[in-house]
């Protein structure tokens, strides 16, 4: 089961946006509140204690240590970030939120099933896009069907899993004569 709910959550950071679905704040006549003023980097050091400072220290040589590629990947992505509207900026904090609740070792599922799903031909990405998509248009009696084929399916043995997949394949065969 955690398998699945990770799976959801991936699902969800991937499509929720393309769909139109991430959760919006609701509309207020009222302007937002005024940033407070700005303060100097070093004031915000110096409310530091000396483990936060340390930890910081940390963080940044081992900043310091990554691939100049990948820095500059990482500060395209918290430009990106920084200038989402706020109603989809709360969701991405908040499917985090929900990531970093999860287990380690379901967070590590996660990493690995988003890692291959980048890895994928944009082909296979859209073709999985659109399946969710769908499954998220359904009714609920079909997605809730869905989401027991897919537990049943979990758990069959690579060899029970091969021998549905034949008789998949045949009765499409005998549907086609």
């Amino acid at each position: 089961m955690k398998t699945t709910r990770a799976t959801w959550i991936l699902l969800a950071f991937l499509a929720l946006p393309r769909l139109g679905l991430a959760q919006s704040a609701a509309p207020s006549s009222a302007p937002p509140p005024a940033p407070p003023a700005p303060e100097s980097a070093r004031e915000r050091w110096e409310r530091l204690t000396p483990a936060q400072k340390e930890e910081l220290r940390q963080k940044y040589r081992a900043w310091r240590e990554l691939p100049a590629d990948r820095r500059a990947e990482l500060q395209q992505n918290l430009e990106t970030l920084r200038t989402m509207p706020p109603e989809r900026r709360a969701q991405v904090e908040h499917n985090y939120q929900l990531f970093q609740r999860l287990d380690p070792r379901e967070r590590r599922a996660l990493l690995d099933q988003f890692a291959r799903y980048r890895e994928m031909a944009p082909e296979r990405r859209a073709q999985l896009r659109a399946a969710f998509r769908e499954l998220l248009e359904s009714p609920p009696r079909e997605r809730q069907r869905y989401l027991e084929n897919l537990r049943h399916w979990r758990e069959m043995s690579p060899a029970e899993r091969e021998r549905a997949r034949e008789e998949f394949r045949q009765r499409v065969r005998e549907r086609r004569r």
